[in-house]
C-alpha cells in the first residue's frame, strides 16, 4: 500500500532561538519513499542535518524571531502487513546479548528502572521468559493506564503514569520500556506516524504515535502497550532510550507551539 503523512507546524519565539528538529523519517524508510520527506521551514532558513548516536535524522537550525513553520508532505510505500508477531522469540541471557543493545537496559530520564525493580520481579518473575514477557508487561501497561490526550504532561515519567493511571501513547512505551528492562530485555523507545489502518478511525485530530520495540530472538520486534494489538502502517521516525533522545523539537530558549498538524492516510 501507499501511505501519506506529512505535517505543518508553528512555533513562536521571542527572540532568536536554536532547535534540534527530529521531524524526518528515519533512514530505515527512506529506501520507501516515493515522494520525498524534505523538512520545509517557512521563512527560509538554514539547516545542518546530521545523524544522531541513534541513527536518527536531526537538524539543527536557529528560528528567527516571530513565527516559524515547519511542514512536509511525501509518500512512502508500506508492506501493509501488521506488526510481526513471533511466538517463540526467545530471550538472551545478558552476557549473550550483543554490546549494542546494552544500553536499552539502563535507567533514563524518563524511565526510572531502580524504582521499579522489585515491582517488576514480583508481578512478571514467573512468567516465561521471552514473547509471553513482553505480552504480559504490555498486557498490564495497557489496563493499568488509561489513555487521554488530556493527560499528556513532557515531565511524566514511568514512575508518574504508573501512579496515577493517566497518560498518552509515550507515557504506555516509557511504562513498558521500563518494566522489560527491569526484567533483562532491551527496549528502546520509538516515535512516528501511525494512521488508521485496518483499524476503525478515530475522531481525535492525527498526531505522532510512540511505541517501543524489545530484542528477542536475534532481532527487534515493535511491541505497542497503548492499542496492544499489531498495526499496520507504522511509518518510523527515531528511536532511543526514551523520548528525550527522539523530542520532536528542541528547543535551547523560549517559544510556544502555535499550530500543530499531523496526516497519515492510506492512498486509495
Amino acid at each position: 500500500m501507499k501511505i501519506r503523512a506529512g505535517y505543518e507546524i508553528s512555533y513562536d519565539s521571542p527572540k532568536p532561538t536554536p532547535m534540534i528538529l527530529q521531524l524526518s523519517v528515519h533512514p530505515s524508510r527512506v529506501p520507501n519513499l516515493l515522494i520525498w520527506d524534505r523538512v520545509m521551514l517557512s521563512p527560509p532558513i538554514l539547516a545542518n542535518t546530521y545523524h544522531d548516536v541513534f541513527g536518527n535524522f536531526c537538524h539543527v537550525i536557529r528560528a528567527p524571531t516571530g513565527r516559524l513553520t515547519l511542514s512536509t508532505n511525501f509518500i512512502v510505500e508500506d508492506s501493509g502487513e501488521p506488526d510481526a508477531v513471533n511466538l517463540e522469540a526467545k530471550q538472551y541471557d545478558l552476557e549473550d546479548l550483543p554490546v549494542e543493545t546494552l544500553v536499552f537496559l539502563l535507567g533514563s530520564r524518563y524511565c526510572e528502572t531502580d524504582r521499579f525493580t522489585e515491582i517488576a520481579w514480583s508481578t512478571f518473575g514467573s512468567v516465561p521468559k521471552g514473547w509471553p514477557l513482553v505480552q504480559s508487561i504490555c498486557d498490564y501497561v495497557h489496563h493499568r493506564i488509561q489513555f487521554g490526550y488530556q493527560y499528556a504532561n513532557a515531565t511524566k515519567t514511568a514512575w508518574d503514569g504508573h501512579a496515577q493511571g493517566l497518560g498518552v501513547c509515550r507515557d504506555f512505551a516509557h511504562l513498558a520500556i521500563t518494566l522489560c528492562r527491569c526484567m533483562n530485555i532491551p527496549a528502546r523507545y520509538c516515535t512516528g506516524y501511525l494512521g488508521d489502518i485496518g483499524v476503525p478511525p478515530d475522531p481525535a485530530p492525527m498526531d505522532f504515535s510512540a511505541w517501543f520495540e524489545a530484542y528477542l530472538g536475534g532481532r527487534w520486534y515493535t511491541f505497542d502497550a497503548r492499542h496492544n494489538q499489531p498495526r499496520i502502517g507504522r511509518i518510523l521516525m527515531a528511536r532511543g532510550r526514551d523520548a528525550t533522545d527522539v523530542a520532536m523539537v528542541t528547543s535551547f530558549g523560549p517559544c510556544t507551539l502555535a499550530s500543530f498538524k499531523v496526516i497519515t492516510d492510506e492512498v486509495k
